[in-house]
C-alpha cells in the first residue's frame, strides 16, 4: 500500500504530453512557488473583503453582507484549507512522484486563481443596506389628507383591530398616506418590523413570498423551495418568529389569501398588524378589514395643492384666480391628476392658455364613461401637452418596464440613445445630458417619480400614469407589454400583430422558445426586449420576420450561442448580451451594417465575433469577457467612430498597444489595460497631442486590479521597470491605485509627476514593500507645489517599511517643523486608512494637523508598532509643561477605528484633549490592550472643562474587558460622561 499511491499518481500522469510532463517534473520548485504566491494572494483578498464588510456592518446605518460575497468567502475558506493539504502532500513528495505532484500544484493554482479572478468587486458593493422594509421610503408632502392619516394610525395604535383596508379611487393618494405611515412606525419603534410589499395588478404568489422573505433578510431559504405549498409554511414560520409586526400590502387589485400566501392571520393575541390599500372597498370587506375610505381632495385643499406646485408667479397673479380655481375643479380633488396638470403649465402666466386648458380638459372628460377614464383622460391631456414628439416617446417607453420597477436613471437614457430618441450630437456625453434634461423635464411634470436614493438614482411609474401610458401604447403604432409576469413561453402567434412596433417581455420566467409559436408578422418590430428571461436557445427561424428589428436585448439569458438568423437583421442598431453568461458562440456579424453598439459583457466567448472589423459604424463595444484570448491587430484603428470601448482589466490576455489606440480620436469613455509604462505613456501621449481627454477611463498598467470608486482611474499593478520612467498620467485624474510595485519609495518626489495630478481624490497604495512614506519632501521644501490637496481618501495597506506620510529624503535628515510640510498637503483628506504597516510609531505627527481640518474617518488596523495616534509637539510640550493642556483641532473628525494594535498607548498626548465636536463613533475592536485612556474633549466653541464633556452624538464600540481596564482621573467625572455613551461590540 506504502507503493501504491505514487504508482497511481504516475498512472494518472501518463496521459500528460510528454513535454508537459517533463516540465512538471523539472519545474516542480517554479510550479509550488507560484501556488504559494496564488494561495496568499487569495489568503489576502479574503481577509481584506472580510475586514471591508466589517467596517459596513459596525456603521450605524449597518449592513448585510450580499449572498454572492458570503459563498465566495465561504469556497475560499474551504479551498485554502484544502490548498494547505495540497502543499502538505508535495512537501513530503517522492522522486517518483515529482512529475504528478507538479500536475497537481499546477491545477491548484489555476482554480485558486480563478476564484481570486472572480473575487467580488468593491466598486459595485460587497454588502447591501438592510432590508427595505427597515429603511424609511421616499416621500412626498401630503396636503389635505391628515384625518384619514389618523384614522389609520388609530387602528393600528387599537389591539383589537388587527386588518386595516385602505380604498380609495386611484391616484386618490391611497399609497403616499401609506408611506408616510410607515416612516412613522419606523420612528416610533412600537412594532418589531414594519414590512412593505407592493402588489400590483398581476398578483403573483411567489414574488409576494420573495418580498416578505426578502424583508425578513430570509430570502435564501425560499430560494431553495420551488413547491408554493411548501414556500407558505417556511414563511409562515418565518413572519411567526419575526415578533410583532406590520405588513403593508399596497395596490390589492383582487382578494388574496394570506393562507396561500404563507401569511399567519393577524390578532391581538400575536400582535401583527396588515394593513392594505385597494381601489376596491369589496376587497376590504372580503379580506375582514377595519374600511377606510380615502377621499379625493376638498375644493380648498385641492386648490392649495394645485398652487403649491405651479409655481410662485401664477399664486401671486390674482387675476389668474378665477380660472386656476375652474381648473383645479375639473381635477376632480385627485391629487397625482393636480400635480400632473400643475406640472405641465408651470410658470405659465398667460390667461388664454389657461382658458383653453379648461376647455380642453373638459371636453376629454366628458367625452368618456367610468371613474377609471376619466383619470387617465386627465393624465392623456398633460401628456399630449408635451411639446417634443420625442420626450413623448421617450415617456412611452418607461411603460416597457413592469409596474411599479424602479428604473436607473444611467440605463433608461442608454436606452432612449439606442431607441434614437435623442438626436446623435457631437459626443455620447452630450447626448446623456440630453438624456438627464428630458429625465428632469418628465420629472417636473409629474409624469414620472423621482425615487434617488443615497446609493442609486432611479425613476419609476405612478401605476395610474402607467395606466395612462399603456391605454396609449395600445393604439396605432402598438407596442405588446408584457413585463414581469412570470410568463413560461411567448404570447400566442395571434397576439403578435402586424402593427406591433415594440415588444417587450422582460423579466419573465421563459425558458424555451418553441418553434410552435414563433411570430410571423413582425414586418414593423423595432424593438425585442427579451433580457432577464432563462432562455437557452432560439430557434434559427426566429428572427426571419423581423426585418426592422433595431434593438434586440438578450441580457442575462441563457443562450450558449445565437442563431445564424441574426445575421439577416440588416437594420439592427443595437445588440446587448450582457450576462449571458453561457454565450461561447457568435455567428458572423459582417452583415449588420448599421449596428452602432454591441454589449458582450460577461459573456463566456473566447474570439472577437468574425465580421466586426466591418462594423464601421459602431460607436460603443463592451468586451469585458474574461474568456477572450486576443484582441485581432488592425481591429481597433478601423473602428474610427467608438466612443464608449471596455475590456476586462483583470483578463492579463489582453494587453493593448497605443498605436492600435491612437485612431480612436472620438474615444471617451475606455477601460483597459496596458502591458508597461511605455505602452501606457505612449497612449496617454498620444491622447494629450490629440487634445482629447477621455471623459470615463479605467486604465490598468500591469497585472495587478484594484478597487474603482471614481470615474477617471489610474491602477498601476505589479510593474517592475518603471523605476527609470515618468507617469504620464492624465492630469485630471481622480483615483490612483499603486498596488505591488516593489522598488517604490515614495508616490511623491523629485521624478514624479503626480505633484500635478489637479483632481485627485482617491489614492490607495497596497503592498509595496519599498514603499518608506507618500510624500518625499526634498522637492517641495522651498517650492510652492501642493501634493494630494484635492485628496479625500487614503487608503495604506500591507506596507512593511512605511514609517511616515511625510518626510524628507535620507540623508536631509527627518522632518520635524511644520515649514518642512508643503503648505495644503492632505488639506482636503476625508478618510485615512491604514491597515497592517507593521513599523509606523506615529500616524499623523504634530504638524500636519493643521492641514487636516477636513478629516472625518481615521481608521487603523493590524499596525503592530503604532503607539501613537495624533503626535505631540514635543518642543510645546517642553514649553508649557508636561501638566499644559495640548488641543487637537479635527472639527470634522466624525469615526476613530482601531483594529488588533497591541502596541498602541495613545490617541492624542497624556496632556491632549480633543476639540472635535463632530464625532460619532470611537471603536476598538481586538487587542488594543495598552490604550488605557480615551482623551478628553472641549466644545467648539467656548472655553469648556474638560473632563466633564463628551462629543452631542458619539458612541463607544468595544469589547467589555477593554472598557473595563480604562483608566480614569480620578478628579474627574469623565467616566460618568462616557458611561452612557458605551456599547458592547458584537462581532
Amino acid at each position: 500500500m506504502e507503493y501504491l499511491e505514487p504508482v497511481l499518481g504516475v498512472a494518472n500522469c501518463l496521459g500528460t504530453p510528454v513535454c508537459k510532463y517533463l516540465q512538471y517534473h523539472r519545474k516542480l520548485n517554479d510550479y509550488v512557488r507560484k501556488f504559494k504566491r496564488i494561495r496568499d494572494d487569495l489568503n489576502s483578498k479574503m481577509e481584506d473583503i472580510k475586514l471591508q464588510l466589517k467596517a459596513e456592518l459596525l456603521r450605524p446605518l449597518g449592513k448585510i453582507p450580499k449572498k454572492e460575497v458570503e459563498n465566495w468567502l465561504e469556497d475560499v475558506k474551504k479551498m485554502i484549507s484544502e490548498a494547505q493539504v495540497v502543499e502538505n502532500k508535495v512537501s513530503n513528495e517522492r522522486y517518483l512522484c515529482r512529475a504528478c505532484n507538479g500536475k497537481l500544484v499546477d491545477e491548484w493554482t489555476r482554480e485558486m486563481k480563478e476564484r481570486l479572478d472572480n473575487a467580488p468587486d468593491a466598486s459595485e458593493g460587497l454588502a447591501m443596506d438592510g432590508p427595505s422594509g427597515e429603511l424609511p421610503l421616499p416621500i412626498s408632502e401630503i396636503v389635505g389628507q391628515e384625518s384619514v392619516r389618523k384614522e389609520i394610525w388609530a387602528c393600528l395604535m387599537q389591539e383589537e383591530v388587527s386588518k386595516t383596508g385602505v380604498w380609495g379611487m386611484g391616484s386618490v393618494g391611497k399609497t403616499i398616506i401609506m408611506k408616510h405611515i410607515h416612516n412613522d412606525l419606523l420612528k416610533e419603534q412600537r412594532f418589531e418590523k414594519v414590512i412593505w410589499v407592493t402588489i400590483s395588478k398581476e398578483f403573483n404568489v411567489m414574488k409576494v413570498q420573495d418580498n416578505i422573505a426578502s424583508a425578513l433578510e430570509s430570502k435564501e431559504y425560499l430560494d431553495k423551495e420551488e413547491d408554493k405549498l411548501r414556500r407558505a409554511a417556511i414563511l409562515s414560520e418565518m413572519l411567526k418568529n419575526a415578533g410583532k409586526y406590520v405588513l403593508i400590502l399596497d395596490d390589492v387589485w383582487d382578494e388574496v389569501s394570506l393562507e396561500e400566501i404563507g401569511i399567519p392571520e393577524p390578532s391581538a393575541s400575536n400582535g401583527c398588524k396588515l394593513v392594505l390599500t385597494t381601489r376596491s372597498e369589496h376587497v376590504c370587506k372580503y379580506m375582514g378589514c377595519t374600511v377606510i375610505k380615502v377621499n379625493p381632495l376638498s375644493e380648498q385643499q385641492a386648490l392649495t395643492l394645485f398652487l403649491s406646485k405651479v409655481g410662485p408667479n401664477i399664486v401671486q397673479n390674482q387675476t389668474l384666480m378665477p380660472i386656476l380655481r375652474l381648473v383645479v375643479e375639473e381635477c376632480a380633488g385627485l391629487p397625482l391628476t393636480i400635480v400632473v396638470v400643475a406640472g405641465t403649465f408651470k410658470g405659465e402666466e398667460d390667461p388664454f392658455i389657461w382658458k383653453n386648458t379648461l376647455r380642453e380638459l373638459k371636453e376629454r372628460i366628458e367625452k368618456v364613461e367610468g371613474v377609471e377614464a376619466k383619470v387617465i383622460e386627465r393624465l392623456k391631456f398633460s401628456f399630449d401637452h408635451l411639446k417634443d414628439e420625442k420626450v413623448k416617446y421617450c415617456f412611452l417607453y418607461c411603460a416597457l418596464f413592469p409596474e411599479d420597477y424602479e428604473i436607473k436613471k444611467d440605463k433608461l437614457i442608454e436606452c432612449w440613445i439606442e431607441e434614437g430618441f435623442i438626436d446623435d450630437m457631437g459626443t455620447r456625453q452630450e447626448m446623456k445630458d440630453k438624456g438627464h434634461v428630458i429625465s428632469k423635464k418628465l420629472e417636473h411634470n409629474c409624469l414620472l417619480e423621482n425615487v434617488t436614493t443615497r446609493f442609486r438614482k432611479c425613476v419609476k411609474m405612478h401605476d395610474a400614469v402607467r395606466d395612462m401610458a399603456l391605454s396609449i401604447t395600445g393604439m396605432n403604432p402598438r407596442y405588446m407589454i408584457q413585463a414581469g409576469l412570470q410568463l413560461e413561453e411567448l404570447p400566442k402567434e395571434e397576439q403578435w400583430s402586424s402593427d406591433i412596433v415594440k415588444v417587450s417581455l422582460m423579466r419573465n420566467s421563459i425558458s424555451e422558445i418553441s418553434i410552435d409559436v414563433l411570430p410571423t408578422k413582425c414586418q414593423l418590430l423595432t424593438t425585442l426586449l427579451l433580457q432577464h428571461n432563462p432562455i437557452k436557445k432560439i430557434p434559427n427561424s426566429f428572427f426571419t420576420n423581423m426585418p426592422c428589428l433595431s434593438v434586440l436585448n438578450l441580457s442575462f439569458t441563457k443562450i450558449e450561442s445565437l442563431p445564424n438568423s441574426i445575421s439577416e437583421l440588416k437594420n439592427l442598431t443595437t445588440l446587448l448580451l450582457r450576462n449571458c453568461y453561457e454565450l461561447r458562440d457568435l455567428p458572423c456579424l459582417s452583415m449588420l451594417q448599421e449596428l452602432k453598439k454591441l454589449d458582450l459583457f460577461g459573456t463566456k466567448i473566447e474570439e472577437v465575433p468574425e465580421g466586426m472589423d466591418m462594423l464601421i459604424k459602431l460607436r460603443y463595444i463592451n468586451l469585458h469577457v474574461s474568456t477572450l484570448k486576443e484582441i485581432p491587430a488592425g481591429l481597433l484603428p478601423k473602428l474610427v467612430h467608438l466612443q464608449h470601448l471596455s475590456f476586462d482589466v483583470k483578463n492579463e490576455k489582453i494587453s493593448l498597444k497605443a498605436e492600435e489606440m491612437e485612431p480612436l480620436k472620438k474615444l471617451e469613455c475606455f477601460t483597459g489595460r496596458f502591458e508597461d509604462i511605455s505602452e501606457f505613456n505612449k497612449f496617454i501621449s498620444s491622447m494629450q497631442q490629440s487634445k482629447k481627454s477621455l471623459i470615463k477611463y479605467e486604465l490598468q498598467v500591469g497585472s495587478y486590479y484594484g478597487d474603482v470608486e471614481r470615474d477617471k482611474v489610474l491602477t498601476i499593478g505589479g510593474v517592475h521597470n518603471w523605476e527609470d520612467e515618468l507617469i504620464m498620467h492624465p492630469i485630471e485624474i481622480q483615483e490612483l491605485n499603486i498596488i505591488m510595485c516593489d522598488y517604490l519609495r515614495s508616490l511623491v518626489d523629485d521624478n514624479s509627476s503626480f505633484t500635478n495630478a489637479i483632481d485627485l481624490r482617491v489614492c490607495r497604495i497596497w503592498r509595496c514593500e519599498g514603499i518608506k512614506c507618500v510624500v518625499s519632501l526634498s522637492s517641495f521644501a522651498s517650492s510652492s507645489a501642493h501634493p494630494f490637496q484635492t485628496l479625500e481618501v487614503l487608503d495604506l495597506y500591507e506596507l512593511p517599511k512605511l514609517s511616515a506620510l511625510i518626510m524628507k529624503d535620507e540623508g536631509i535628515g527627518s522632518a520635524t517643523t511644520s515649514t518642512l510640510a508643503p503648505s495644503a498637503t492632505f488639506s482636503h483628506l476625508k478618510e485615512i486608512t491604514i491597515s497592517k504597516c507593521s513599523i509606523m510609531k506615529t500616524l499623523l505627527p504634530h504638524w500636519l494637523l493643521p492641514d487636516l481640518q477636513n478629516l472625518e474617518e481615521i481608521s487603523v488596523n493590524h499596525c503592530d508598532e503604532i503607539v501613537e495616534i495624533l503626535g505631540a509637539p514635543t518642543s510645546e510640550v517642553e514649553e508649557k509643561g508636561s501638566d499644559a493642556l495640548i488641543k487637537f483641532h479635527l472639527p470634522k473628525l466624525r469615526e476613530l477605528s482601531f483594529w488588533e494594535l497591541p502596541n498602541l498607548k495613545s490617541i492624542c498626548s497624556k496632556s491632549g484633549v480633543m476639540v472635535c465636536d463632530s464625532l460619532q463613533l470611537i471603536q476598538v475592536v481586538g487587542d488594543c490592550d495598552k490604550l488605557k485612556r480615551i482623551p478628553p474633549f472641549v466644545p467648539l466653541v467656548g472655553n469648556g472643562q474638560p473632563f466633564s464633556y463628551a462629543p452631542p452624538s458619539l458612541t463607544i464600540f468595544s469589547s467589555t474587558e477593554w472598557w473595563e481596564s480604562l483608566e480614569w482621573d480620578d478628579h474627574s467625572n469623565f467616566k460618568n460622561v462616557l458611561q452612557p455613551l458605551w456599547k458592547l461590540l458584537r462581532y
